[in-house]
């Protein structure tokens, strides 16, 4: 009795000591930066293009102007990339004659497409911050995120394709449908 007596309170003891976890020391000479309008929620998903920027000048519309200019260039090379998959695969997928001539249409119309889509995309995110440098002038830094449906992408090139007299007589819209959206689940997988 006193043997199990003495186990229970060696084993109780012992349960109640916490070990201690090391924490990691800090890098010397880093400071983390917090970045406004780029957490998870601002990034694509199977539904919308996304992205973000940041644009810094002593003029506080020049900041915001660059970083517009900055995140509408990062959501066109999104979107292009992106068409130049689902037109490479949807070519292959079906049995046009001449594929090298339809795939090369298909890239003609997504950078005209992006160029005319790029417009229409909208701000989700605008933050504004303004720091003094040593000198004591102030530079603004403007940090915005932007986005387009990608519905919308989808039926402006669907409409672009059905329009097309080589592809016409050959387009089959929802094998497109399922072709950009298989894409757009894997941009939002990528994103993560």
């Amino acid at each position: 009795m006193i043997a199990f007596a003495m186990a229970i309170s060696i084993f109780t003891a012992s349960c109640g000591k916490k070990k201690k976890v090391a924490e990691t020391p800090k890098p010397t000479g880093e400071v983390l930066i917090n970045e406004y309008c780029s957490s998870d929620e601002y990034r694509s998903t199977k539904d919308a293009f996304r992205s973000t920027a940041t644009g810094e000048s002593m003029d506080r519309e020049t900041a915001k102007k660059k970083a517009r200019s900055n995140a509408q260039a990062e959501l066109a090379k999104t979107i292009s990339s992106t068409m130049k998959i689902v037109g490479d695969n949807y070519v292959n997928s079906t049995e046009f004659n001449n594929k090298e001539e339809v795939t090369e249409t298909f890239q003609e119309m997504a950078r005209t497409l992006v160029d005319q889509e790029i417009r229409g995309a909208v701000e989700i995110c605008e933050k504004l911050t303004q720091r003094s440098g040593a000198d004591g002038k102030i530079t603004y830094v403007s940090y915005m995120a932007l986005e387009l449906s990608g519905k919308s992408i989808a039926d402006a090139y669907s409409a672009g394709l059905s329009s097309n007299e080589k592809i016409k007589a050959d387009y089959n819209y929802e094998k497109f449908k399922d072709t950009f959206e298989k894409e757009m689940e894997k941009l939002e997988k990528e994103r993560k």
